[in-house]
């Protein structure tokens, strides 16, 4: 994990690539607990064996949980010593390029795009790309924006 001392110092990487995560597993128990948690019960998530004769030839995961994970993931990359929080601001830009099939592992490499003053404090702008162990094609690719509260 790379440690920034404030914000500051956190400007000073604008345009790097700040790192990658851990792997995280996506396995069925928490395809199936995203689904419950948001109702979106599509048999492409939930049902092994229809699924397996569908277009994946397994469940595969929600977009959304994909998404979901970048806290866990990215908290795993970096974080700024000095701030009292860091609260979600939104996206500007999320796309998902190809499918994370059950009991895939994926991890999320975070570039640093932009620091700018806000009235709450510093609008930090990462651009968040999870990749699926074993594909070259990203899973996820999120430009993700975040208050840094002092």
């Amino acid at each position: 994990m790379k440690l920034f001392d404030g914000v500051p110092d956190l400007e000073k990487a604008v345009g790097t690539h700040l790192g990658y995560s851990d792997w995280h597993t996506i396995d069925q128990a928490q395809i199936g607990a995203f689904a419950t948690a948001t109702g979106d019960h599509q048999w492409i998530h939930i049902d092994p064996e229809q699924a397996a004769k569908g277009p994946f030839g397994a469940t595969i995961a929600h977009g959304f949980l994909v998404l979901s994970l970048l806290p866990i993931l990215c908290w795993q990359v970096y974080d700024v010593v000095g701030v009292t929080m860091s609260i979600n601001y939104g996206a500007d830009k999320v796309r998902f390029p190809s499918p994370v099939p059950v009991d895939s592992r994926v991890r999320a490499g975070v570039e640093l795009m932009a620091v700018s003053p806000n009235s709450t404090g510093s609008k930090v702008s990462t651009r968040v790309t999870i990749e699926r162990e074993g594909s070259d094609k990203p899973v996820c690719v999120a430009d993700m924006l975040s208050i840094m509260v002092p």
